[in-house]
């Protein structure tokens, strides 16, 4: 497989998925985490930072259910005040913790039960 790419792209430019109630998922994901969407007006509009673009084996439990196809990671400047802030919102939080090198993870739940990461870059 030959290195170069064939089109070079500048970013992601959305994520979509099904959902069993788009209306109220995506009330969810604004209120929860400030992710607007295009209904809402200008399309959300993120901090240039590094994205991981990686696909798993399709037998993988790292995103939990065996019929979520894809998980959302999200960085966070403060892993703990992110986790405070949801947990006081009622988000169902995983008690898991993962601290690497390249930062510290930690796993919440959306309302359709898809497991999102939140990651924290190491700083500097």
């Amino acid at each position: 497989m030959a290195n170069a790419a064939k089109v070079q792209i500048s970013g992601l430019g959305g994520v979509f998925f099904r959902s069993k109630d788009p209306e109220a998922l995506t009330a969810w994901y604004r209120d929860m985490f400030g992710i607007s969407m295009v209904s809402d007006g200008p399309p959300w509009e993120q901090e240039a930072g590094m994205t991981v673009f990686s696909p798993f084996p399709a037998d993988t439990d790292y995103f939990g259910r065996m019929d979520q196809a894809f998980m959302l990671n999200f960085r966070v400047d403060d892993l703990d005040a992110a986790l405070a802030a949801l947990g006081d919102a009622g988000v169902r939080i995983d008690e898991a913790r993962q601290d690497e090198p390249y930062g510290r993870f930690a796993w919440v739940f959306d309302p359709e039960d898809n497991k999102i990461e939140l990651w924290e870059p190491p700083k500097g």
